[in-house]
Parts: C-alpha cells; sequence; structure tokens
C-alpha cells in the first residue's frame, strides 16, 4: 500500500505545479494519468485488506497449532511384563509387594507401561488371604486391566509369556523360563528377560542384559 500513496502524492504535486506554475501546464499530461492509476491501486489494495506477499504464503492458524500438537506429542511408552511372583521374593527372599511396587514405578520412571502377572497365591503371600486383580491393583497403584492374577490351579509362566508376545515386551524376571523355552524360544535371546534385585538396599535393573 505504500508504494500506490507514495504515486498519489507524487502526482497531486505534479497537478498543484501545473495549476500554478506558468509553462508547466504540460505536466498535466503526465500528473493526471499517474494521479489516476495511484487510486486504482490504493482502491485494489483495500479491497485485498492491504498488500500481503505471495513470496511466502502464510499458513492458517488451524494447520500451524495441528503441526505445533504433533511436534509436541511424546512417543508412545513401550510395554513392560513384571513376573510378579518372582519380584516379590527380591529383597531378603521375602515377598513384599512394596517390592513390587518400586519396580513398576522405577519402570514407569524410565518410560515404559508396565504390567504385572502373578501366581493365585500371591495374595496369601502377602496377606494370608487370596487376593484377584482389583485389590492387587490398588495395592500397586496401578489401573485394573494391568494387573493379572492367573486363575487356580495355572501357573502364570506361560500367561506371561504369551502376553509378552503378543505385546513385543520385555519380561522383568530372575526367572529363566528354561521349561518354556520350548515353546517360547524367545526367552534365549538376549535382553528379552531383565534381570533385577537389591544391592546395599538400592533397587538395580539390567536393562542391558545380554546373557541370554
Amino acid at each position: 500500500m505504500i508504494v500506490p500513496l507514495i504515486l498519489l502524492f507524487a502526482s497531486l504535486a505534479g497537478l498543484g505545479a501545473a495549476l500554478i506554475l506558468p509553462g508547466w501546464s504540460d505536466l498535466l499530461l503526465l500528473a493526471l494519468p499517474c494521479a489516476t492509476a495511484s487510486l486504482v491501486l490504493l482502491a485494489l489494495a483495500q479491497g485485498r485488506g492491504g498488500y500481503v506477499s505471495k513470496s511466502r504464503p502464510e499458513r492458517p492458524l488451524r494447520d500451524r497449532s495441528r503441526v505445533f500438537r504433533k511436534s509436541v506429542q511424546k512417543p508412545e511408552p513401550k510395554p513392560m511384563l513384571v513376573d510378579g511372583s518372582n519380584v516379590l521374593y527380591w529383597k531378603d527372599n521375602t515377598p513384599r509387594i512394596e517390592t513390587v511396587r518400586e519396580v513398576l514405578s522405577h519402570l514407569s520412571d524410565l518410560g515404559f507401561t508396565p504390567g504385572v502377572m502373578f501366581d493365585a497365591n500371591a495374595g496369601y503371600l502377602i496377606s494370608g488371604r487370596y487376593q484377584d486383580d482389583g485389590p492387587l491393583a490398588q495395592l500397586l497403584g496401578l489401573p485394573v486391566d494391568r494387573v493379572l492374577v492367573v486363575p487356580k490351579g495355572s501357573p502364570a509362566d506361560p500367561t506371561l509369556l504369551a502376553a509378552a508376545r503378543k505385546l513385543g515386551a520385555q519380561i522383568v524376571s530372575n526367572d529363566r523360563f528354561r521349561d518354556w523355552a520350548e515353546t517360547h524360544p524367545e526367552v534365549r535371546e538376549p535382553g528379552h528377560l531383565i534381570r533385577g534385585g537389591y544391592l546395599a538396599d538400592k533397587l538395580w535393573l539390567d536393562l542391558n542384559d545380554r546373557s541370554g
């Protein structure tokens, strides 16, 4: 819009000079068309809402906000399954639900989405009575859909291994699952089973385990 204004002012000055100064009447032939052209350009600029450069078109706000949301979106956490009946005994070889809770909390802090599976006798070990998914989930501070107590009379190992295979998850356990290696050969793969324990009363997890 600045250029048409400059042209308009120059044209008006020329018109004034042509009308006032003797011998400048020929300037009308140039100043009048320039003034007319300047007015036309100003009208067009007003109709477009001002001059906008076409070299870098402005992206609509809606599109920019979508790109921003995508750029700050966090990556999906990775699943990790915990052999609860094994981890129960990690501290002092005594079954403690607090030990499982600490392991789950540590995994969450590392960016994993942990789930845990127990044998049916887990409740008896920690409280002297049977407890199913709901009560144990409450004790662990997890959603109930991430805690599973297998039915009585069924071992947790095959269910745990099948779930890990379906989810593509690693398993936190000091059990090597050798009795199930024939049907689940992935337990021999480096890093599939994550060892752990306590050293000087401090939790450690070998997330770089490659012993197989």
